[in-house]
């Protein structure tokens, strides 16, 4: 039961007007501080607001490319050039160039850097990465200039510097070329973003190629060059231009590609090229390549090559699938004023899962992130088959999730094929579009899409299983050893548990956002602001927190001070309840309630036994010792605490009477800020009556005191019980002191059967 004490009104008036005689006056202004020394300081390029400057500009790499596929011997031939324009006020005295093969290379300094350790339980890919180094580095034939003058150049692992014989001068265009080669690694034993995979059965391969050709980098007015050296982990960071590329392979391959299909009368069949413009408009999927025409071809395996021709406008990155396995569906996506081609490209290994789902979810997704973020601009999305991998290019994406030999799936494998093709296809958005730096800040294209991937989840299937997203599920990560977790604004080479700080954390943050901290309506709009100010431009960290304050009014430096920049963790608990009433001074009215009070209370153990052990006490036996007190009723007034009400009423404002007669029940809810992490601080109350009220206190309630904050609740009814974070919106990671009266949850263990 909870403590009853009775108060004056004086009390009462000092407590109701927000004055706190006894509370600890301590400014916390670590947590609410304003992010002026963190975040890099606005100027003519991106400013104050989040937007990009009215100087902003950005580089433009185009690209014209001759790829060979070598399927006999597993080999990448290529030849490429590029016009690279220099939109910025500087003058380049070099260009540097990404060689990401290169980590693949025998002496990749990835080696060297990764830390090892036997277990007793390893897995084979495990076995092959610690015994053998793949020979995959890029061997560049030459670099040449426009005039095929030889260009000098330096390797530095996956860095190659272009050197120039004068600076490029700003607003000027440069055109060198490159001729390279490489061999293209077993996807299935590495477990690499891009690589083959053999299928013994009839002896073909499935490529899913990417990063195949030396890329520039990205040179932007915050970091130069953004030349940091590839390990594996941190992903691209890449200028936007157009692209032209021939694809050389063999003649009864199959191509899915980034860009739009150039020469499909040189390459597909009639019927064929009649089932495509078929798909344009129709509801559902239409099959272009048949399984029994990629049946066909795995048998047959005819001579020669043909080229496939695509061309692609304002992207930042090219990849392809090629395989004479490969079966392709298409279905055409009104959105805006044009029609997108969905489509799927994958071999009958992954069948039916793939022919039944993966282009509802390539449709799926272009819906639900066009409407959070701006209508899907590219002609196709593409979703193609890699048993190895999880992966995302512009236009075109590589996805897991294979059904077992006979056909037969779990629910596992369906989920985590539909979420990975939700997940990679909405990697269109961030950071093919929205085109943030991957090898500095992951968090910005994997915690935004992890985010979104879920809203689109959400909207599938209203029981979906996802993994990420829900804030109660980030909670054992949140509450692990501190020793073992980094702040969010981490470096993707230096995080500690990649998954959940870079795709977890942060989108779990957003969704925290959107539910209870800003609200659906004013999130979304300042959302959308931010997608559509960025779009085919480069963000930083900084224009997101600025935009979403800016197109929001809320002051968030608090929240991501918190949630990014910290390893603090959300523990608010209930410290405890205290209960008040007005003294009314109607003495008769108080005994009479202090009676029944004192009849529900238990009885001290001493009266209980006392019953029995004391047969008589003394004035039981010598009642003539009893005098008026004895006699007395202690529930009846006296006659002079009557008179003493009566004065005192009598002094009384009108005012003063209402609050009086109310009969209100005073609850001083008191909070605990355990894990560090300040939070708005929600409780659901139950009354007597049955009856549940929600209260929502902003996180500010902490400003002036971040360890412990009270609040008062005035109500006629009778407060039973106390539920703090009752819909787990905040990743409270120990729910047991977030109830009054305190109550707890069970933990499971695992009854231990030996061996």
């Amino acid at each position: 039961m909870m403590h009853k004490q009775i108060i004056t009104l004086l009390a009462l008036l000092i407590l109701a007007s927000g004055v706190s005689i006894a509370q600890k006056k301590e400014r916390a202004v670590d947590k609410f501080a304003q992010l002026y020394e963190e975040l890099p300081t606005p100027g003519v390029y991106r400013n104050a607001a989040g937007a990009p400057g009215h100087q902003y500009w950005q580089q433009q790499a185009d690209y014209k490319m001759r790829i060979e596929l070598d399927d006999a011997n597993q080999k990448i031939y290529g030849e490429e050039t590029i016009t690279y324009t220099n939109n910025s006020p500087d003058h380049l005295e070099y260009l540097w160039v990404q060689l990401d093969q290169n980590v693949r290379a025998k002496n990749s300094a990835k080696y060297d850097i990764k830390t090892n350790s036997i277990d007793k339980e390893m897995y084979p890919y495990e076995l092959y990465q610690l015994m053998y180094r793949f020979d995959g580095g890029f061997n560049i034939d030459w670099v040449k200039g426009k005039k095929d003058n030889d260009l000098p150049y330096t390797i530095n692992n996956t860095m190659m510097r272009v050197d120039l014989a004068e600076p490029l001068k700003p607003g000027e265009t440069y055109v060198f070329k490159i001729k390279w080669w490489y061999n293209i690694n077993d996807g299935m034993k590495t477990f690499a973003r891009s690589g083959y995979e053999y299928f013994p059965k009839d002896d073909n391969y499935m490529y899913n190629i990417a990063q195949f050709y030396p890329r520039m980098c990205s040179y932007n007015e915050t970091d130069g060059w953004q030349n940091k050296q590839f390990f594996g982990r941190g992903e691209f960071t890449l200028s936007f231009g157009d692209y032209e590329v021939d694809l050389v392979v063999p003649a009864d391959h199959i191509v899915a590609s980034t860009g739009v299909l150039q020469n499909a009368k040189d390459v597909l069949t009639k019927e064929q090229q009649d089932r495509l413009e078929k798909a344009k408009t129709s509801e559902d999927p239409v099959v272009i390549v048949t399984q029994e025409e990629a049946t066909e071809n795995e048998k047959t395996k005819e001579k020669g090559t043909k080229t496939w021709t695509f061309k692609a406008k304002n992207v930042r990155d090219f990849a392809f699938a090629s395989s004479r396995k490969l079966i392709w569906d298409a279905q055409g996506v009104p959105l805006g004023d044009k029609v997108v081609m969905a489509m799927s490209y994958y071999p009958k290994e992954a069948n039916p899962l793939w022919g039944k789902y993966s282009t509802e979810a390539v449709v799926h997704t272009l819906k639900v992130y066009s409407k959070y973020t701006f209508d899907y601009p590219y002609p196709v999305a593409i979703s193609t088959h890699a048993a190895f991998t999880g992966m995302e290019y512009p236009m075109i994406c590589f996805n897991f999730g294979r059904p077992r030999p006979d056909g037969t799936y779990s629910a596992r494998t369906k989920y985590r094929m539909i979420s990975v093709i939700i997940h990679e296809v909405g990697h269109n958005y961030f950071p093919m579009i929205v085109n943030s730096d991957e090898r500095q800040w992951t968090w910005m294209d994997e915690g935004l899409n992890s985010f979104l991937q879920y809203l689109a989840e959400c909207e599938w299937q209203r029981d979906y299983p996802s993994r990420r997203g829900p804030a109660h599920k980030i909670v054992p990560y949140m509450k692990g050893d501190k020793d073992n977790i980094v702040p969010i604004m981490s470096n993707s080479e230096s995080i500690l548990q990649f998954g959940n700080n870079a795709y977890g954390k942060p989108a779990t943050a957003l969704n925290i956002l959107r539910e209870t901290i800003m609200g659906r309506e004013l999130f979304d709009h300042a959302f959308k602001i931010y997608a559509n100010r960025w779009k085919f431009k480069h963000p930083t960290p900084a224009d997101f927190f600025r935009t979403m304050e800016d197109a929001s009014s809320v002051d968030l430096d608090w929240f991501w001070r918190g949630w990014f920049y910290s390893t603090d963790h959300v523990d608010i608990g209930l410290a405890d309840v205290k209960w008040y009433r007005v003294n009314t001074h109607d003495t008769e009215a108080e005994l009479l309630e202090l009676q029944k009070w004192d009849q529900k209370q238990p009885k001290y153990i001493t009266d209980v036994r006392n019953e029995k052990a004391v047969k008589e006490t003394l004035m039981e036996k010598q009642p003539e010792l009893q005098d008026e007190h004895n006699k007395r009723d202690k529930y009846k007034p006296t006659e002079r605490a009557k008179t003493r009400d009566k004065r005192y009423l009598s002094r009384l404002g009108e005012e003063e009477k209402k609050m009086l007669e109310a009969g209100y029940n005073y609850y001083e809810l008191n909070f605990e800020n355990k894990g560090g992490l300040v939070m708005p601080i929600i409780v659901e109350l139950t009354y007597a009556d049955g009856s549940t009220e929600r209260k929502v206190y902003p996180a500010e309630i902490w400003k002036l005191n971040s360890e412990k904050v009270s609040k008062v609740i005035l109500s006629k009814k009778e407060l039973v019980s106390v539920n703090l974070d009752p819909n787990l919106e905040t990743a409270d990671v120990d729910r047991s002191n977030n109830y009054f009266p305190q109550k707890s949850e069970p933990t499971r263990f695992e009854m231990y059967l030996g061996n």
